[in-house]
């Protein structure tokens, strides 16, 4: 336990020690505030986060694998990982030190979103269930997303090649259930294939919990990838630090 927390402390320090952090947070907040308004917040004429929660997975595509990609592959450039492992902790301390200092950074970004619910408020009467459930998504969204691009930054010490892999695994993961996605491969390969497609996906999961559906089934799936690609994190880890 101590190992963790020194990592995640560690971890955590380090995202603010840095400009980049502040320019991450600001290039999110920009977008999570822009792409709502773009497709037609004040259009609707209705006060509730349905055009912000719809924005987030594509904006989480490319905004959440750009924080991991450096988790381990920098590390592996600047071959701190070998001091790094030679301290007096387990790889899967290190792992999930890390893993869980950048999701409680990318929580602090979503939390920094609140001028959005408070303009809905003031606007008008949404439904507060709904927006926490909204966020409950977007928190375990946000995880999953991590947890894969923390592997691929384990797998390659190129942060690009780890950028350029964790967007096509999470892209995949979200459009897999898109409904016309969904329609084209139940209609034009296999129905079996869509239902497979549609029980792997991101979108599908996402979509239920910011209804207000929040099932054992869905929260089960997310905390399942996530242990599942934070073990495969590990994995990799052990064998390189074997040879």
């Amino acid at each position: 336990m101590n190992g963790f927390c020194a990592v995640f402390k560690r971890e955590l320090k380090g995202y603010f020690s840095t400009p980049v952090a502040y320019v991450f947070l600001v290039i999110f907040l920009f977008f999570a505030g822009y792409l709502p308004f773009r497709d037609g917040f004040f259009e609707m004429r209705q006060a509730d986060l349905t055009l912000f929660f719809k924005a987030l997975p594509l904006l989480f595509i490319f905004m959440v694998p750009a924080a991991a990609m450096r988790l381990w592959a920098e590390e592996r450039k600047t071959g701190s990982i070998e001091l790094l492992l030679t301290l007096p902790i387990t790889i899967p301390q290190a792992v999930l030190g890390k893993f869980f200092a950048a999701w409680a950074f990318l929580t602090i970004a979503q939390l920094l979103t609140f001028p959005l619910p408070a303009t809905v408020a003031y606007l008008g009467s949404p439904d507060p269930g709904l927006i926490a459930a909204g966020y409950l998504g977007a928190f375990l969204m946000a995880g999953g997303f991590l947890a894969i691009g923390s592997f691929f930054s384990a797998l390659t010490k190129n942060q690009v090649i780890s950028f350029i892999l964790s967007v096509a695994a999470c892209g995949i993961l979200i459009y897999a259930g898109m409904p016309s996605t969904l329609e084209y491969l139940s209609a034009s390969v296999s129905p079996a294939l869509g239902k497979i497609m549609e029980a792997l996906s991101f979108q599908v999961r996402f979509d239920a919990i910011q209804r207000g559906v929040i099932a054992a089934r869905d929260l089960a799936y997310f905390l399942i990838l996530i242990a599942a690609w934070i073990y495969a994190s590990t994995l990799v880890l052990e064998e390189r630090k074997a040879n």
